[in-house]
C-alpha cells in the first residue's frame, strides 16, 4: 500500500519568501525537513502544530454505534453536515456530523470545537440504503423493502436501473436525508435526477429482478 506524503503550507527562501507555499514534508521533527512542491527546493523549517482539543465521537453505522475519540483545532468551527476522516483503532473512515452536543446535553447544528462534548456522526464512506420497491405488475400494497450496501458515492439516477447483487431496479423517486447539506428539496422525482448514497434517507423503485416475485 502506497502511503500518502503530507503536504504542509510554508515559506520557500528560494521561490517563495514571503507567501506560504505547497510543501512535501520529507523528514518530521522538531525543524522539519520539506520539499518545495513549485521549485523542488529542499529546506528546513518549522511546523507548527495547532492546539486542539480531545473531542468524544459517536459514530453510528449500519444500525449499531460506537465511541472514538479525535483531536479537533480549537477555533474550529463545525457544523452539521460536514464531514471529516475518523481514524480509531479498527478503521479510518469517512464520518458526517449529525449532531453537536454541548455542556448540558444541549444539541445544536455549530459550535466552536472547544465548546463540543460530543460530536454525533454516521459513517459515510459506504452506506446501507432502504429501498422501497413494487412489483411491474400488480397492486402497490405488494410492495418489499430491501438494504443494499453501496459506497457513499454511489449515484442513484431516477429514471435509470440500478444493478446491485441479485436486486435490479428503476429508480422512481429518491428522499433525501435529512444531514445531506445543499439541498431544498426532500425527494427527488425528475428523470435525471440523481443522489449519491450518503445524502439518501429512502430509494423508491420499480422491481426488474427476475425471481423478485416468483412465489406468486
Amino acid at each position: 500500500m502506497t502511503e500518502t506524503t503530507e503536504r504542509v503550507a510554508a515559506a520557500c527562501p528560494s521561490c517563495s519568501p514571503d507567501v506560504e507555499t505547497v510543501h512535501e514534508v520529507l523528514k518530521p521533527g522538531g525543524q522539519t525537513t520539506v520539499r518545495c512542491t513549485e521549485c523542488g527546493h529542499v529546506h528546513k523549517t518549522r511546523i507548527e502544530e495547532p492546539e486542539t482539543t480531545d473531542t468524544g465521537v459517536v459514530v453510528s453505522q449500519d444500525g449499531e454505534s460506537f465511541s472514538a475519540r479525535e483531536e479537533v483545532p480549537v477555533g474550529e468551527e463545525l457544523a452539521v453536515g460536514e464531514e471529516f476522516v475518523l481514524e480509531t483503532e479498527e478503521a479510518i473512515m469517512v464520518v458526517r456530523i449529525t449532531s453537536l452536543e454541548l455542556d448540558g446535553d444541549r444539541r445544536v447544528e455549530e459550535a466552536t470545537a472547544e465548546d463540543v462534548e460530543t460530536i454525533w456522526t454516521r459513517a459515510v464512506d459506504n452506506v446501507t440504503v432502504k429501498v422501497t420497491l413494487h412489483p411491474k405488475e400488480g397492486s402497490y400494497d405488494d410492495s418489499r423493502s430491501i438494504k443494499v450496501d453501496v459506497p457513499g458515492d454511489y449515484e442513484f439516477v431516477v429514471g435509470e436501473t440500478a444493478e446491485l447483487g441479485d436486486e435490479e431496479f428503476a429508480v422512481d423517486g429518491i428522499l433525501v436525508a435529512d444531514d445531506a447539506v445543499g439541498y431544498d428539496i426532500d425527494k427527488l422525482d425528475r428523470d435525471g435526477d440523481d443522489l449519491v448514497a450518503k445524502d439518501v434517507k429512502r430509494v423508491y423503485g420499480t422491481d426488474k429482478s427476475s425471481s423478485a416475485w416468483s412465489a406468486w
